[in-house]
């Protein structure tokens, strides 16, 4: 596993790292926003290894209802790896919301996993007296900034390493407020196309001067797909 320290206080907040497929265009899926199934066999490895590294997976609800399921760790050489590491079987699975409005009947409540929610307080109502979520975490998500806030909490409950795993709206509020550390973004080869497919960072978008500038710490080609790892460059007062 590689590490790094880039001045970046961790004392306070967990180390990222953003975990995605996209296609030769640059899409994470297409334009009616269907699941996401066009990586291989190799990329869902490199998913699992990437997961089973972390602490906690961090994910929206738009994820949550195009997939309805989660990827545990089941590699049993990474979940004695977990255990060497004093980990917990499986990395804690945060769901953000701001409105908690997903069926509780999607596999993903059934799956031997831990869950937590992160919501707002009118929307905690809607889950606070079912079991589905061990640790329901309640913020406004609509303050400016709220995810400073919501990174202290999720560090204080013992959370070091997160990943992030979409959607684009999420990613593109962390990067906002300069949350991501590193990136793995896996190139596969298919061209979706179209002004609605979703994008790896979504929202507004950035003005150049704004822009999240990153260095490349590997490339790694699996047959027909490239593995992208990328660091986010800070300046020394990042």
């Amino acid at each position: 596993m590689i590490r790094f320290n880039f001045n970046v206080n961790y004392n306070y907040r967990p180390e990222t790292t953003v975990i995605l497929a996209m296609s030769a265009d640059g899409k994470i899926s297409d334009y009616q926003r269907s699941p996401a199934r066009f990586g291989s066999p190799q990329d869902k490895v490199h998913l699992e290894e990437q997961v089973a590294l972390v602490d906690a997976v961090l994910f929206g609800a738009g994820t949550l209802r195009a997939y309805g399921t989660t990827l545990p760790v089941t590699n049993p050489q990474l979940l004695q790896q977990r255990q060497q590491q004093h980990l917990r079987d499986q990395p804690i699975q945060i769901v953000v919301s701001a409105s908690g409005n997903f069926s509780s009947q999607l596999r993903f409540f059934s799956q031997p996993i831990p869950r937590w929610l992160i919501t707002t307080a009118e929307a905690a109502k809607l889950w606070q007296q079912r079991q589905q979520f061990e640790q329901i975490l309640v913020t406004d998500l609509i303050q400016l900034n709220p995810w400073q806030t919501i990174f202290k909490q999720l560090k204080k409950l013992g959370i070091n390493r997160l990943a992030i795993l979409g959607g684009g709206e999420l990613v593109a509020s962390l990067l906002k407020e300069n949350l991501i550390d590193q990136l793995w973004l896996t190139v596969c080869p298919v061209i979706f196309g179209g002004k609605d497919a979703p994008t790896p960072v979504e929202g507004k978008g950035f003005l150049a001067a704004q822009a999240t500038n990153l260095e490349l710490i590997s490339v790694k080609q699996i047959e027909q797909e490239v593995f992208l790892h990328y660091r986010v460059k800070r300046s020394p007062v990042d």
